[in-house]
């Protein structure tokens, strides 16, 4: 019988492969207006970061006996409305939203959606879920491990997009003034 854990598990996969297909078309879209890849040396550690998240996610769930589980309902809620502001996000950036760094020399930064309220929001969101889906099914090794982890990648990835951001659109001028990740605290 196929378990709760394993359909939302394999949702989020699935999620995860549209989304690379939806970056992959978009990156096609900026490099045909103009935009260019920055940062590229770094995204084989996310790629492995996220890869290395899926398989510890499961190991442990299986590992601690959760597998036919209901989930913790708090930590599963987050994780739905992270859901829900991936969605707002996807189409607040539009043909701009992509898993690795695009800038488009002289465009105008996003200011619609989340974006009026974080500089940040996917990476937001992509920390609550790597915290919130293991906790939502009983596996905190994983939720603490990798929130770390993302916090180490994210250190290197946000200053590379925001000093290449800065180089060839007012980025620094326009988004300056908002927080990074979450809106109660200033930049």
């Amino acid at each position: 019988m196929v378990t709760f854990f394993e359909i939302v598990f394999a949702l989020v996969i699935a999620q995860r492969l549209l989304e690379l297909l939806i970056a992959r078309r978009n990156a096609h879209y900026l490099r045909a207006i103009g935009g260019y890849e920055v940062g590229g040396d770094h995204y084989r550690w996310i790629v492995l970061l996220h890869a290395t998240f899926f398989l510890s996610l499961f190991g442990e769930v299986v590992e601690r006996g959760r597998l036919d589980q209901p989930p913790y309902l708090l930590p599963f809620a987050v994780f739905l409305i992270a859901q829900a502001l991936r969605i707002w996000i996807l189409r607040s950036l539009g043909k701009f939203w992509n898993t690795r760094i695009f800038v488009l020399p002289g465009s105008e930064p996003v200011r619609r959606g989340p974006y009026r309220f974080l500089k940040h929001p996917n990476y937001t969101v992509v920390a609550l879920e790597l915290f919130t889906l293991p906790l939502a099914f009983g596996a905190p090794l994983t939720a603490v491990l990798f929130s770390l982890l993302n916090i180490a990648v994210l250190r290197v990835r946000i200053r590379t997009e925001e000093r290449a951001l800065a180089e060839v659109t007012a980025y620094a001028e326009q988004m300056g003034d908002l927080p990074r990740f979450t809106p109660f605290r200033k930049p």
